[in-house]
């Protein structure tokens, strides 16, 4: 029966070439809610509200009127709870035996049951430094960490079992199928390990069996060298960064995904492997009145180098490109002591094919011999998370009760990550879910150059319920993850 499965500057630079931010997860996506303390108490408002030498990471532009400065900020970042709950409506078959009928499953499934990923708290890093050219010009460098993607299940492995047993042997079934040999003659289902003619082994020595832990890391740091011109009425400027980029990543416990893959020694396992690539950042900002301000900007996509360790894991041969981003936002002064200030940001998830394309696909043929569909694993159309653009909401308030204290807060609002409910299983590994963004911070100057500033951030708890048909048929179960921020910064002015 049949069961299937300048000399600041400089300095600034060769500092920031020795910091990497420790892992995280997704905020926006796998985007960061925003960059810089002030700006992050402010639910990530900052296109239109230059505050810090951070600001360059939403809008260069906004450089030109921060003043030569220097910031340095860290966050410490809890993607806790995050995991994965799955139902125990796996389709089932009843397999008559010599005594009696058993109950088995019918296919590939998850043990039902939550699986949580470790790894509560996260250190994440920020610098920044502006230097004046002259009147109209300035010159500076931000570095920062987008939000990331990580995940470990330690416990136990959610795929273990998408695999046959080890050295199980695989043949042929009364209607022309293929599918897992197993022995009834003792009333209950016993792998058949032994050779048989016409069959194969399924699991050479365990090859294909999930281990733990299990889970991704994906970290990534931002180096941006922004350059700022004020047009002729200086209320207005226009910045241009040159983007660096590096990456590193690593896969662990997906050891039955090599059956999919068209590189199968190149999955998983491989240890940390780098990325590195370079992109485009432009801005506009203008004080259009005393009272409103505006600005824009557009982030290229960040052209990045290929995961060749992980050429099996990623469509492409390894390509993972970082999305292009745009960010249009306006500050509006209601009171000389108050400004509301609204962003909103657009992230082009579904033109990195690594994790745009669909997982909504029938991937039985991957388990054949070569050559394998363009959709297996690692092919230039290989599977992805199903992730489609998204759109970012923020509204922030900033008060200051005196010349020295600011009082700030804000909430943003993103909307879904993925493209349907049937995209769900492989996002175990990406548990993206999170919509809301609830976040409050101070900032007080404490001497005419000396700036010291918090945010926290609460993301509230958010599931995706779904299945994946063509990997768990009818299974169902339901992604979550929930969030908290804690940031401190202090800003040097010169």
């Amino acid at each position: 029966m049949k069961t299937r499965i300048g000399g600041s500057l400089a300095a600034v630079v060769a500092v920031t070439g020795l910091v990497l931010p420790s892992s995280a997860s997704a905020t926006n996506g796998y985007f960061s809610h925003g960059w810089g303390i002030k700006s992050k108490a402010m639910a990530g408002v900052a296109a239109a509200l230059p505050m810090d030498t951070l600001v360059s990471a939403t809008n260069p532009a906004g450089m030109a009127f921060v003043g030569e400065s220097f910031d340095a900020g860290v966050s410490f970042f809890s993607p806790s709870p995050r995991g994965y709950e799955a139902n125990a409506d796996y389709p089932v078959q009843q397999v008559q035996t010599p005594g009696g009928s058993v109950s088995m499953p019918a296919g590939s499934f998850i043990t039902p049951g939550r699986y949580g990923s470790s790894g509560d708290w996260f250190l994440i890093p920020s610098f920044g430094y502006n230097h004046q050219l002259d009147e109209r010009s300035t010159i500076g460098v931000s570095v920062f960490g987008n939000g990331g993607m990580n995940t470990k299940y330690k416990d136990r492995p959610p795929f273990e079992n998408f695999a046959v047993y080890p050295n199980q042997r695989i043949g042929p079934y009364p209607d022309g199928s293929m599918g897992p040999i197993f022995d009834f003659s003792s009333g209950r289902p016993v792998p058949v390990t032994a050779p048989m003619q016409g069959t194969v082994n399924g699991n050479p020595d365990g090859i294909y069996t999930a281990t733990t832990p299990a889970g991704i890391n994906l970290e990534q740091l931002f180096i941006e060298i922004p350059y700022t011109y004020k047009l002729a009425d200086g209320k207005q400027s226009v910045g241009i960064a040159p983007v660096l980029a590096v990456q590193r990543f690593e896969a662990t416990g997906l050891e039955p995904f090599k059956q999919l893959s068209v590189r199968p020694d190149k999955v998983t396992n491989q240890g940390v492997d780098w990325s590195y690539g370079f992109g485009l950042h432009v801005g506009w900002y203008g004080e259009v009145s005393d009272r409103l301000a505006l600005g824009a900007s557009y982030r290229t996509t960040v052209w990045m180098s290929k995961f060749d360790d992980y050429s099996g894991l990623f469509a492409d041969g390894g390509s993972f490109d970082i999305p292009a981003m745009f960010n249009f936002g306006l500050a509006f002064k209601a009171r000389p002591n108050l400004t509301l200030a609204f962003d909103y940001q657009h992230i082009f998830y579904d033109e990195t094919h690594a994790i745009a394309n669909s997982n909504d696909v029938d991937v039985s043929g991957c388990q054949g011999a070569s050559p394998k569909p363009s959709y297996c694993l690692g092919a230039n159309g290989g599977v992805g998370f199903g992730w489609e653009s998204m759109d970012v909401f923020k509204l922030g308030l900033k008060y200051d009760p005196t010349e020295r204290l600011s009082l700030m807060g804000g909430v943003s609002y993103n909307t879904d990550f993925l493209r349907s409910d049937r995209q769900g299983l492989f996002n175990i590994l990406s548990p993206a879910t999170i919509r809301w963004h609830l976040t409050a911070g101070a900032s007080y100057r404490a001497t005419r150059r000396d700036e010291f500033a918090f945010s926290v951030a609460y993301m509230p708890e958010e599931t995706f319920d779904g299945r994946s048909p063509t990997l768990t048929r009818a299974q169902s179960g339901s992604l979550y993850m929930e969030q908290l921020e804690l940031s401190l910064g202090w800003t040097r002015r010169f």
